[in-house]
């Protein structure tokens, strides 16, 4: 399958940015998830699930341990006092090289977000969920008549049957010819909530979307991978399997 989009997001939970070409780390793509707002009064990172307004901030990367934030009303926010003014809650962006705790939450029935929520650890590198996985990747066949932006996926490709991939070794080919970047395939990607709420450009809040990956998918859509070779990888560039990854 063909690379249609790249996509990293420096500040989780908020809008990120596309590219044409990014290096990719054994971290993943290069400044992905790499800062995080953590409300002050839990301690816990803050995410869509709990504040859903983050989704209508946005993030731009600007180098290692510099991010830009623009807010919804289109101004650059100075400090955290500008965050947490926008958020209603004393909130502080963190980056990934100062923050030790990684804590979530998530509400237990998405269905009904009055009742229970659960926390649990994140990765401790980038501020992922996962910490088994660094990038992400789905096929236009998956994502089908959704909006891709529901998926926050790292790599959009052209085509579909990127689940048979789990297990795999795949590697990019670089348009021109070589290889490019490498990466073991090792889980689908399970969803939350996250991908029921609204965004800019007429994105709205859809339940239904969740309720179809439970009963249709498992609750999975995308594939998360780890990175066995760092390299580049660009759009245009063909994703394809060579093997299954080495084992350990």
């Amino acid at each position: 399958m063909d690379v249609l989009e790249i996509w990293r997001y420096p500040v989780k939970s908020l809008q990120g940015e596309r590219a044409d070409r990014v290096p990719v780390g054994v971290d993943g793509i290069e400044g992905d998830r790499q800062f995080a707002l953590f409300d002050l009064g839990t301690g816990l990172g803050l995410t869509a699930r709990r504040a859903p307004e983050l989704l209508f901030g946005s993030a731009r990367w600007l180098g290692p341990g510099a991010v830009e934030i623009t807010l919804p009303d289109g101004t650059v926010a100075a400090d955290d006092a500008a965050l947490s003014g926008w958020l209603g809650r004393p909130v502080a962006l963190r980056s990934s090289a100062e923050q030790e705790l990684r804590r979530y939450e998530n509400p237990i029935d998405f269905e009904d977000e009055s009742a229970s929520w659960e926390a649990f650890d994140g990765a401790r590198d980038s501020f992922r969920d996962s910490a088994r996985t660094v990038v992400s990747l789905l096929s236009t066949g998956s994502v089908g008549e959704w909006d891709r932006r529901r998926f926050r996926a790292n790599v959009l490709l052209a085509g579909s049957g990127e689940d048979a991939w789990v297990g795999s070794r795949v590697v990019g080919r670089q348009v021109g010819g070589g290889d490019g970047v490498e990466l073991d395939v090792v889980k689908r990607v399970g969803r939350c909530v996250m991908v029921t709420r609204p965004q800019p450009g007429g994105i709205e809040r859809d339940l239904d979307v969740l309720r179809t990956i439970h009963r249709d998918r498992g609750g999975d859509i995308a594939i998360g991978a780890r990175v066995s070779r760092p390299g580049t990888i660009a759009v245009g560039d063909r994703v394809e399997p060579v093997e299954a990854p080495a084992s350990g």
